[in-house]
């Protein structure tokens, strides 16, 4: 299973894809451990996900390591490399619809609705056909922008999703178990009736993901995104096979960048068996609070004190991080994460970074088999070198 999920982020496939092309690449068979050539897939699809919650992101991470391993072993990356890193923050987006009040209202009041029936509850009227007519209509006077009519049509929505949640909770009255199947669809359904767009703290911006965080960046095209923070941290020097990605870890919470180097610190130099040495950061980490030993091993851009021109020079690699992320995003299944629960977050997370270092790793090899074949075709035919 460790093979097939480097697979899986290597090579950018979903579950269906993957074990459609591990029944027809021998190579994905014999990266796997097989000995002989299969026809069948010896593992159901939904194992593969299983597999993953078992493991967990602390186990998992023994996959990115062993990429930086390889990088060693081969040539790839020279240890010291490790010492000096850039760190920066993205957004991990979840695999969830652009959320907006009518639809989360309209999909609060379908789910009760299903489950009321499910459960046997007769309910007065289950507003199916003028729910979704309210729904249809908000949409459209939104988009001619004609906001009073829209705002009648969201509060219609409101009123059909309070007047399911009255009814429900008077049918439950003291059962305690329609109180414990009703108890989590209630609370999200209420939540969502209640929230407002200004309000601080947590929102649902997800019935199915109610982990999602609203987080903005800061983009012109993309101001505000729905998933989680994650850290990725790469090597200041580039390497002989590429910029490798050190560290990746999802960041519940929203937290502020600089605020998330005291737990991102320690796990990076865990993973990567070093000492880090030197830390480059963008202006978000400024105020940061790395632990004691390193207070003084990170340097923001824009910072002044205690930057000698050697650090000014290598600031100037900091970008570098850039096209990682990137890379991460487009090519590695980091742009729009499908498996569920936080823990599905951290999990993504790391094996983006793996399945890139990987690919780094892949491209390495072509080049020394070129290099190689190179060699061997001057040394058969002196004349022609």
């Amino acid at each position: 299973m460790a093979g097939l999920a480097i697979l899986k982020h290597t090579f950018d496939l979903s579950d269906e894809e993957l074990c459609a092309r591990w029944v027809e690449n021998p190579y994905f068979q014999y990266l796997c451990g097989e000995e002989f050539f299969r026809h069948d897939l010896p593992f159901d699809r939904s194992s593969m996900t299983r597999w993953r919650g078992r493991m967990g992101e602390a186990r998992l991470t023994a996959l990115l390591q062993e990429s930086l391993a390889v990088a060693v072993k081969t040539g790839a990356m020279h240890p010291s490399d490790t010492r000096r890193v850039i760190v920066d923050t993205t957004v991990q987006p979840k695999n969830v619809m652009f959320p907006t009040d009518a639809k989360l209202i309209q999909r609060a009041r379908e789910r009760l609705v299903r489950l009321a029936q499910k459960m046997g509850l007769k309910l007065r009227q289950s507003y199916m056909r003028v729910g979704k007519q309210a729904l249809i209509k908000h949409q459209r006077y939104a988009h001619a922008k004609q906001f009073k009519r829209a705002r009648n049509a969201l509060r219609k929505l409101k009123t059909y999703l309070g007047r399911t949640v009255r009814d429900i909770r008077r049918q439950i009255g003291d059962d305690e178990t329609l109180l414990s199947v009703f108890l989590w669809p209630l609370h999200q359904a209420s939540t969502v009736l209640e929230q407002r767009q200004h309000q601080r703290g947590r929102k649902i911006y997800s019935l199915h993901a109610p982990e999602v965080e609203c987080i903005g960046k800061g983009k012109a095209h993309r101001p505000y995104e729905f998933g989680v923070k994650v850290s990725v941290a790469t090597t200041l020097k580039r390497s002989k096979g590429g910029q490798f990605a050190l560290h990746a870890k999802a960041l519940p919470g929203n937290p502020y960048d600089g605020h998330t180097l005291a737990t991102v610190i320690p796990d990076m130099e865990k993973t990567v068996g070093n000492e880090i040495e030197r830390l480059l950061a963008d202006a978000g980490y400024r105020g940061h609070n790395a632990p004691q030993s390193h207070r003084f091993r990170v340097f923001t851009s824009g910072q002044k004190l205690r930057v000698t021109p050697a650090i000014k020079r290598e600031m100037r690699r900091r970008s570098a991080i850039e096209p990682v992320i990137g890379h991460l995003k487009a090519e590695h299944r980091m742009d729009r994460n499908y498996l569920a629960g936080e823990h599905g977050d951290a999990i993504n997370a790391v094996l983006a970074a793996a399945g890139y270092n990987f690919s780094l790793l892949i491209n390495w090899f072509r080049q020394i088999l070129w290099l190689l074949l190179a060699w061997l075709l001057a040394g058969a035919n002196p004349c022609a070198a």
